[in-house]
């Protein structure tokens, strides 16, 4: 018996023959054995919007091959044997192309899942959903293309002038098609950067409007005038952008003017009148008041109050609440708004008038400057 095991089959004696069919049993029972245990104990993979790292990872067990298994328990036994180059090379090229290709499929499913994970607080939106699909769509050619590329290289083919011709294409297409890649990328970064969402009210350059939708290649939006205005990606992304959907409250400052004829008390009760008002006024903070410049015909005052909301009728409605207050405050207080005025001052021609019995005629001839002086004109 032990002489019929020293008999050679192929260069290898029996034994080591027997040796690696232990091998190649073992090593592809234990993998299988470890790949049905693991997926005993971990919980059953969801769809991909539910999934939490623990059913991505039995999502990766379930996805490790079985033809992957054979082959890497075939290239495990095939190491204790003797075997003609060829065959080697066959075997550890086979291997190689199995393992490139299992590493593929488990990249594949993380970055998958890297890119749900990331935006998972909003996947719920369309743009979202868009981009995601998007960018899985370009890391799974990314990786393919590199697992392709590292198959080609280890099975013998010379792949520089091949990646050289993918460059020199990938080049050509680009500056073929750089407008339409320039708004996808910008979509991209709209989307990841998120500078405005649907339903923000922003201002770029000399447009405004609210977000209607966020596509591969334009931005819808819509003016108050009612129009659909459609604007390029890469446009907007170039843009300073004012989104007012995401302030929190609105800084407003405006002026009145009072009558000189005004007394001191009543001038310096303005400002704690004016915050009285402010501060009884819903949605509305007081900021200050002041007595700030003295005006051709008017003493001026400067007030700052903030409106705790972003909308735009809701601050205008504060605005007016604020106005009607003033205005009732200050009627009732007999303080009197101003409104631009001239005083002319003609000088008295005591001789004159004296002359003429009390009557003279004035003509009025503006001077140089537009102010009117008065001249005598004898009858």
């Amino acid at each position: 018996m032990l002489q019929y095991l020293e008999n050679e089959i192929y260069g290898n004696i029996i034994t080591l023959w027997i040796l690696a069919a232990i091998i190649i049993a073992v090593t592809a029972s234990a993998l299988m054995g470890l790949r049905f245990i693991l997926l005993k104990r971990l919980p059953k993979p969801r769809p991909e919007a539910d999934m939490a790292w623990s059913h991505i990872f039995a999502d990766l067990v379930e996805r490790l091959s079985t033809i992957f298994i054979v082959v890497a328990s075939i290239y495990a036994g095939s190491t204790v044997l003797s075997l003609p180059n060829a065959s080697e090379d066959l075997i550890e090229t086979v291997f190689v192309i199995a393992l490139f290709l299992q590493c593929a499929v488990w990249a594949d499913r993380i970055a998958r899942a890297g890119l749900v994970w990331r935006f998972a607080t909003t996947r719920t939106k369309a743009p979202i959903r868009s981009a995601i699909s998007l960018m899985q769509a370009l890391a799974r050619v990314t990786i393919w293309s590199l697992a392709l590329l590292l198959i080609l290289d280890n099975v013998g083919f010379d792949i520089t002038a091949l990646i050289a011709g993918l460059g020199i294409g990938g080049v050509a297409v680009a500056l073929a098609a750089q407008n339409v890649l320039g708004d996808l990328f910008s979509s991209l970064a709209i989307v990841l950067d998120r500078p405005f969402e649907v339903g923000d009210f922003i201002i770029f350059g000399d447009q405004q409007g609210n977000v209607e939708k966020i596509g591969i290649k334009t931005t819808r939006i819509r003016s108050l005038s009612g129009e659909q205005i459609v604007c390029a990606n890469s446009d907007l992304i170039t843009s300073r952008i004012h989104n007012y959907k995401r302030m929190a409250e609105r800084r407003i400052v405006f002026h009145i003017g009072i009558v000189y004829d005004t007394t001191p008390d009543k001038l310096e009760a303005i400002p704690s009148i004016i915050e009285d008002v402010v501060e009884n006024t819903e949605r509305a903070r007081f900021d200050r008041a002041h007595f700030a410049t003295y005006g051709d015909s008017s003493l001026n005052f400067e007030i700052v109050y903030y409106v705790l909301s972003e909308d735009y009728s809701v601050y205008m409605d504060v605005q007016q609440a604020i106005n009607f207050g003033i205005f009732r405050t200050f009627g009732e207080q007999g303080i009197d708004f101003a409104f631009p005025t001239r005083t002319l001052h003609l000088q008295a021609f005591d001789s004159a008038l004296t002359e003429a019995g009390g009557k003279i005629p004035v003509r009025l001839q503006p001077d140089g400057d537009g102010r009117a002086e008065g001249q005598q004109s004898r009858a």
